[in-house]
């Protein structure tokens, strides 16, 4: 059983900030990678920001310079934070994990609910 959940999205006006909080819980060896992925209605699913325990990071080209993306490998937790943000960054933004469940087991993806982000001009 594993479970993210997600807070933080609301609306702000352009040139505003917010900031995504995720939190894994349940039961697992151990956490990869963790994410955050958005969709707006009619584009395709992107990967926004992506961190790994070391602290390795990568950013969509859309997002570089504006968004920051951290983690706490004690907590299980992951944050967004968007700077600057633009109407174009309106979507549904969904933070993921590569959880490993047991040592015998290979990593798969699981998935918050989703939280909703828009951004007025």
């Amino acid at each position: 059983q594993v479970q993210l959940v997600e807070s933080g999205g609301g609306l702000v006006q352009a040139g505003g900030s917010l900031r995504l909080f995720c939190a894994a819980s349940g039961t697992f060896f151990s956490i990869n990678t963790m994410g955050w992925y958005r969709q707006a209605p009619g584009k395709q699913r992107e990967l926004v920001a992506a961190i790994t325990p070391g602290g390795s990071t990568n950013y969509a080209d859309s997002v570089k310079g504006r968004f920051t993306i951290s983690r706490d490998n004690a907590k299980n937790t992951v944050t967004l934070q968007m700077n600057s943000l633009k109407p174009e960054d309106t979507a549904v933004y969904h933070c993921d994990a590569d959880v490993r469940i047991t040592l015998a087991t290979m990593p798969r993806q699981y998935w918050g609910q989703g939280t909703q982000v828009t951004v007025s001009s």
